[in-house]
């Protein structure tokens, strides 16, 4: 069957399912996605997308003909034989990831010879191994998904790279995803199963490591009267290092890096190998958010009573996904020390409303949350920030005109000249 026309099935329609099966839509495939909520099913086949990701909405709309949304695994298995998985696998609280929902599709497939799940879900090293022990007919193959929030669709048209993992026994279902890829033009890995379940967790374990180490970079910067942006500049020149993820702020957050850095070192631990290195960027990425809340007490004294407004909830722009987002742990330090808190992202506020707590008032505009404030925290560099007439409306609404920029976003020079207190990170 040539590529161009294989069906393919999804299971989860979360952000990676539906940005994969829009993506192959586009390709020319007939993708049945698979999700067990019905009221998601229904808006999906509405049209409705209840994903925040630039370009997608327009992909799925342009491909409403090829792409099947159903709560039904049969119809999905009747139609297609490469089965993607791209459940979720949270977080337990050891530490280990969750395999629950991986392992209900399994069951739902036990005794097929036809089908193959093909692994896009992040999971530990050796998951594929107990899978094919556990149904030996099923083929398997790794695909680990690489896509980044806010330019998702963009990755996944034009990737660095597309890793396909397969062990003895599913080498001819491993051919069939590696030419689903071929118009794309990326280089395509082949390796084992176990490796390529590795690729996916050392890439993002390497990626936060250069964030936990430029933002120790610029603590040490801070002290010793050095620019953070000027060394990461001279050291990203470098070929060997690269400028990529060399950006100080207030920490990495997401749906992807806590968690597989969390699940790698958990990983390791469980052979009995201390990951000593993956250890220390945890504990820098958790007090690098913190260190805010001090930089704010440095010109505020005691927060009790203060309002302090957050510009971005949203863990970083062009998504409105706030798990594990550096607003959650500020909202609720700002509180914790008596603040009054108040919030505003231009995608992300209706999410943030049920998350970030009772106590948080989520704001209409920027203006809204600084009018009156005491101070300002930018946490996610949406460009309508940078945009904001700072000389005039922001420091007139200001009770306080204190900003501690946790991105080094802001024009230091200009917020200072129009008599701004600001505070970057490392600079």
């Amino acid at each position: 069957m040539p590529a161009a026309q294989e069906p393919i099935g999804v299971i989860g329609v979360g952000w990676v399912g539906l940005v994969t099966g829009a993506c192959f839509a586009e390709l020319g495939h007939q993708v049945y996605c698979r999700d067990i909520l019905q009221e998601k099913v229904d808006a999906l086949n509405r049209g409705d997308v209840p994903i925040w990701e630039p370009g997608l909405t327009e992909l799925v709309e342009r491909n409403r003909e090829r792409l099947h949304f159903t709560t039904d695994m049969g119809e999905v298995l009747a139609n297609a034989q490469l089965l993607f998985c791209c459940v979720d696998t949270p977080p337990t609280y050891s530490g280990d990831a969750d395999l629950s929902r991986v392992e209900r599709v399994v069951e739902e497939l036990q005794g097929s010879t036809d089908h193959a799940i093909v692994m896009k879900s992040t999971v530990p090293v050796g998951t594929g191994r107990a899978i094919r022990r556990n149904a030996p007919g099923l083929g398997y193959v790794s695909n680990p998904e690489f896509l980044k929030e806010g330019a998702a669709v963009e990755d996944f048209m034009h990737p660095d790279r597309v890793v396909v993992g397969a062990d003895e026994g599913s080498d001819a279902f491993a051919e069939r995803v590696a030419a689903l890829y071929e118009p794309l033009k990326g280089p395509i890995v082949r390796t084992d199963v176990a490796s390529a379940e590795m690729v996916k967790l050392a890439s993002n374990a390497f990626l936060a490591t250069k964030i936990s180490f430029i933002n120790e970079i610029a603590n040490v910067s801070e002290e010793l009267g050095a620019d953070v942006n000027e060394v990461a500049r001279g050291m990203g020149l470098d070929q060997r290092i690269g400028p990529q993820f060399l950006r100080a702020g207030i920490g990495y957050g997401g749906s992807c890096f806590p968690k597989d850095v969390s699940a790698l070192k958990q990983l390791a631990g469980n052979t009995g190998y201390h990951f000593q290195l993956l250890t220390a960027v945890i504990e820098v990425n958790e007090l690098q958010k913190r260190r805010t809340i001090s930089k704010l007490k440095k010109h505020l004294d005691s927060l009790v009573g203060k309002e302090i407004a957050l510009l971005g909830v949203a863990f970083k722009p062009d998504t409105d996904d706030i798990r594990e987002a550096t607003s959650l742990v500020l909202a609720g330090r700002l509180q914790g020390e008596g603040a009054n808190v108040r919030a505003y992202d231009p995608v992300a506020g209706e999410r943030a409303a049920g998350v970030l707590g009772a106590g948080v008032k989520i704001c209409d505009s920027a203006l809204e949350a600084l009018q009156g404030a005491d101070g300002a925290v930018l946490v996610t560099e949406w460009p309508e920030f940078k945009d904001l007439d700072w000389a005039n409306d922001v420091k007139h609404a200001m009770k306080t005109p204190l900003i501690v920029d946790g991105r080094n976003y802001l024009d230091r020079e200009a917020l200072t000249a129009a008599g701004f207190t600001y505070e970057g990170v490392g600079r």
